[in-house]
């Protein structure tokens, strides 16, 4: 699996760059600036980008722009989005085309080697691999003036933000203690509550309770 890495710090580039190597990965490019990485991700087409949000030369959203500019010139490139702190402008963005592998997480996770490479594995498999402070910003926001998911309960809010962070129901069922049937039956109310059509395919399902999240439908 090739890994195209943007980042600019040279010893958390390099750390991440001997972590993925360790896991099998193959690094295709490792690029510290967005003219970089932009022109590295239209050279190569890895199999997932991994990009900090901010790089030089603005350290602004310099590689968060080449990483979306880099998706429209190829439809469901899968991004791995690291930032230092959570920015919801930067996520909804990210999630705004709905299509193709795309996770944003949190630098500290990084620090946890299985759950860092976890995430990037289910990007690159065209999953969704959300940071759960990221998931429960966005749907406190769209809580306090959304009908639907206000209308959700307690345990369907649960369920609805292990969804988002891309886990299956058996992985649910699993961190709930509660058999997968009833996480079913939870999701299918989710769904209804929603106004969203029930799916088996669980990256869509994911996407499209995301795309409701970021667009209020």
């Amino acid at each position: 699996m090739r890994v195209v890495l943007a980042e600019d710090l040279f010893l958390l580039r390099d750390g991440l760059v001997r972590l993925l190597e360790a896991y099998d990965f193959e690094i295709a490019a490792a690029v510290e600036t967005g003219p970089e990485l932009a022109r590295t991700l239209a050279e190569l087409e890895p199999d997932v980008a991994v990009v900090d949000v901010r790089l030089p030369p603005t350290h602004t959203d310099e590689g968060l722009q080449c990483a979306l500019e880099a998706r429209r010139r190829k439809p469901g490139l899968p991004v791995l989005v690291l930032s230092q702190h959570v920015e919801q402008l930067y996520a909804r963005e990210l999630l705004a085309d709905g299509s193709g592998g795309v996770g944003y997480l949190l630098k500290d996770r990084v620090f946890d080697a299985d759950q860092f490479v976890d995430a990037v594995r289910r990007v690159a498999a065209g999953g969704t691999a959300m940071d759960p402070q990221v998931i429960q910003q966005l749907l406190t926001r769209r809580a306090a003036d959304d009908q639907p998911l206000a209308r959700l309960t307690p345990r369907e809010t649960e369920v609805l933000e292990l969804m988002a962070q891309g886990r299956t129901n058996a992985a649910i069922a699993e961190r709930l203690v509660v058999t997968e049937r009833a996480i079913a039956k939870h999701t299918a109310n989710i769904f209804a509550k929603l106004g969203l059509e029930v799916s088996d395919d669980d990256n869509r399902r994911v996407l499209a309770v995301l795309a409701y999240l970021d667009h209020g439908r």
